[in-house]
């Protein structure tokens, strides 16, 4: 939005400028208000951005105090760049995931390159050294060109971007459904490591101190990126590309060694991403958390295009670019350590006392705004809230039942649908044992990388599966976080904590704030239950195409600690002779399946009930039971049921496996998708040991040397014989399949 002559604070009134930018009547009056006068067009355009609900979370606050933020490990809870917990021997994680949806939509490739690039700035920005990037990411299904292209592009803009800054992309995972088809999700996660003594927070202390700016030069790209991520897409997207930013990694590396050895130097107050808002969210949040003010001159500010504005300065979102407080006197100590890494560092503006933002251009004050209102004083709106009609329609529908024909051909069918099917295609291009400590790649249940000179290693994964969501909000909230903690578990770690990414449609709905309200009191319930308080994360609504929302997809990044390497276990077989345990038994539950989408071509009816003290109880005896050294693999039963998890520990192994379903209902035994069950192998030595901590664990088989899949029923009926290798093939296969 270039403009010759900025229009008149009178104009921008009388015309109702500002509503083009996302701003509404009443928000408009509350800026006069605030000012005491009319605004400008840079500062309308300041308060448009910070208002957003990208940047305020003004439509999602009130569900966002129900998480608990709070725990004995927690050194830094939401509110900075990242979350930190602590792993014990002065040294912490620090993890957080951000969506990059809308971008990803209008471009899929630069959309998904910067949304990797602005996650790990985050990480870096607290002083932590990133170690581990991983993704979630919805599709519609693999049908379309335009799904095929969205999905093809936005993986390369991933895997180019990480593969080049030299940060493994380790885990992720994806689901394909219709409701994503015009507006994909594409949420990136960054894990870094810190020692307690280097946290850095973003906060411009100590008036007089030296405010500056380093990286990239600014350019026009992106601006009001953080608007129009918070408003729902359609034909007239296409015109707002130019919102979309352009990733350069090989500046951003440089950027991350620059700023971890600035963090080193004494004379760094503060430091910031320049992330959603760019130069105004990093410049007004540092001030406002400092409670003081920043006066900047824009003239200094690095400039990538001539005859920029204040405005398209301020609201540019040009990539890998930091905010700094050094202390007055020492900015040249800090100029160097850039300048030595190739990078530009400019003293822009200096630390005031008077809590503004107070902005200089070619001599003249463009723009004088108290920091607190663009930082803390956004409206926060509680939005009418209504059950959908579809909810109780569900609830009350009879449970569906399946009739399966052919075991064997449903398995296969179930092995190839794409949410289940390797997702090899997708890791493969990503470098995902770059920097040598990953120790259990893509694949597995959790990605599992060792923190060097130690004992200990670190499990990380994302999970949400928003089916369950959909059918119903609180119970899927619960069963996201429990099946990511039991990821964790099943990798050996125990679970330390949350960063989540809310992805709803828009909350101007009274039925989506509902899916949103519900959903996240049944997430902050398993918070609880389970000890992982919610450390950080974002929020992204009005995920929209043409008014059809998304399903309600609260994606969970959770990170555990592996205490002793030892301790590492995968989900694959580990030898003949093995004995499989399944704990848990299965239930009724259709609703929301992999199967029922099968059999239906739709989802209906209950989520799967889960009880969270039970869930609690079996993943503290599993951990246990790993880290009494009792369990060779261990596997969670999730999407598709027993059978389909079953197979999964065969892939990749040339082991099989024989085993006798438990209940008289073969189907409900095979492909029911009851929440808190894993399955577990245990060599012959340690049965004894392994069933007394896990009483209840049931014995139904044994892993073979013969790469064959035998199932039988408790009458020693053949249900299904298979080899693992045609099994495996159209698992593999699926994906790339129907990408041609």
């Amino acid at each position: 939005m270039q403009l010759l002559h900025e229009p008149s604070p009178q104009m921008i009134k009388d015309e109702r400028i500002y509503a083009e930018m996302g701003v509404t009547d009443e928000e408009f009056r509350m800026v006069e208000n605030i000012l005491g006068r009319l605004p400008n067009y840079t500062e309308i355009g300041l308060f448009s951005v910070m208002w957003s609900e990208h940047c305020s979370y003004k439509n999602s606050k009130v569900v966002l105090k129900k998480f608990p933020t709070t725990g004995e490990k927690v050194l830094q809870g939401p509110g900075e760049g990242a979350g930190i917990i602590d792993i014990g021997d002065e040294q912490a994680v620090v993890f957080k995931i951000e969506s990059h949806n809308h971008p990803s939509a209008i471009e899929p490739y630069q959309g998904a390159a910067t949304g990797v690039g602005g996650i790990i700035r985050d990480i870096f920005s607290m002083g932590a050294r990133p170690v581990g990037l991983l993704n979630s990411l919805r599709f519609g299904e693999l049908e379309t060109p335009r799904v095929k292209y969205l999905f093809e592009e936005v993986v390369a803009g991933i895997a180019g971007y990480g593969n080049c800054i030299g940060i493994p992309t380790v885990g992720g995972e994806i689901q394909f459904d219709p409701c994503y088809d015009g507006n994909p999700l594409v949420n990136a996660m960054c894990v870094g490591l810190i020692d307690h003594k280097d946290i850095q927070k973003g906060q411009a202390k100590g008036v007089g101190n030296s405010v500056i700016y380093v990286g990239a030069s600014t350019g026009r790209d992106g601006i009001h990126g953080a608007t129009f991520a918070s408003e729902e897409l359609s034909e007239a997207s296409e015109a707002k590309r130019p919102a979309v930013q352009v990733g350069d990694p090989f500046m951003e590396k440089l950027l991350l060694e620059a700023c971890l050895e600035a963090i080193q130097n004494d004379a760094l107050v503060g430091i910031q991403d320049m992330g959603a808002a760019g130069l105004t969210s990093s410049s007004a949040e540092m001030a406002s958390k400092a409670g003081s003010g920043i006066e900047m001159d824009l003239d200094k500010v690095p400039q990538r295009e001539k005859g920029m504005t204040a405005y398209e300065m301020m609201l540019s979102e040009s990539q890998e670019r930091m905010l700094l407080v050094v202390e007055a006197g020492r900015e040249q100590e800090m100029i160097d350590i850039f300048e030595r890494w190739g990078l530009e560092a400019v003293v822009v503006g200096k630390v005031t006392d008077d809590k503004k933002l107070r902005l200089l251009h070619k001599g003249e004050v463009v723009a004088d705004v108290p920091v607190d209102s663009l930082a803390e004083d956004a409206p926060v709106y509680h939005k009418p809230s209504k059950e959908p009609a579809y909810y109780s329609q569900f609830q009350n529908e009879a449970p569906f039942k399946p009739a399966v024909a052919d075991m064997k051909e449903t398995l296969a069918q179930l092995l190839a649908q794409p949410t289940i099917a390797s997702k090899e295609w997708v890791y493969d291009q990503y470098d995902y044992m770059v920097r040598t400590n990953t120790v259990v790649a893509p694949g597995s249940d959790a990605a599992v990388l060792r923190i060097r000179d130690t004992e200990k290693a670190i499990a990380m994964t994302t999970d949400c599966n928003s089916r369950y969501i959909y059918l119903d909000p609180y119970v899927g909230g619960q069963i996201a976080i429990a099946e990511a903690a039991r990821n964790l578990v099943c990798s050996g770690a125990k679970p330390l904590g949350v960063t989540d990414c809310l992805n709803y449609g828009s909350p101007e709905k009274p039925e989506i704030f509902w899916q949103l309200e519900k959903s996240t009191d049944g997430l902050s319930n398993a918070c609880e239950v389970l000890e992982t308080p919610v450390i950080g994360g974002n929020v992204s609504l009005y995920n929209e195409t043409n008014g059809v929302a998304v399903y309600p997809t609260p994606v969970i990044g959770m990170v555990g600690l592996v205490e002793n390497v030892d301790h590492i276990t995968k989900q694959q077989f580990q030898q003949a002779g093995d004995l499989i345990y399944v704990i848990g038994e299965a239930g009724d539950d259709f609703g929301g399946s992999e199967l029922q989408k099968l059999q239906k071509g739709a989802i209906s009816g209950k989520a799967p009930a889960i009880d969270l003290s039970v869930e609690k109880a079996r993943q503290d005896q599993v951990l246990a039971a790993i880290q009494a050294g009792t369990v060779s693999s261990a596997h969670d039963l999730a999407e598709g049921g027993f059978l389909v998890a079953l197979a999964e520990c065969t892939f990749g192994t040339q082991l099989g496996a024989k085993v006798t379903l438990q209940g008289e209902d073969v189907v409900k035994e095979s492909f029911a998708e009851t929440p808190s069950r894993y399955i577990i192998t245990v060599a012959k030595d340690n049965q004894s040991a392994f069933e007394a901590l896990i009483p209840d664990a049931t014995l139904v088989g044994e892993v073979t040397k013969e790469a064959t899949l035998t199932v039988q029923d408790q009458a020693g009926k053949s249900v299904l014989t298979e080899e693992v290798s045609k099994l495996e093939d159209t698992w593999r296969g699926a994906i790339s399949c129907l990408l041609k």
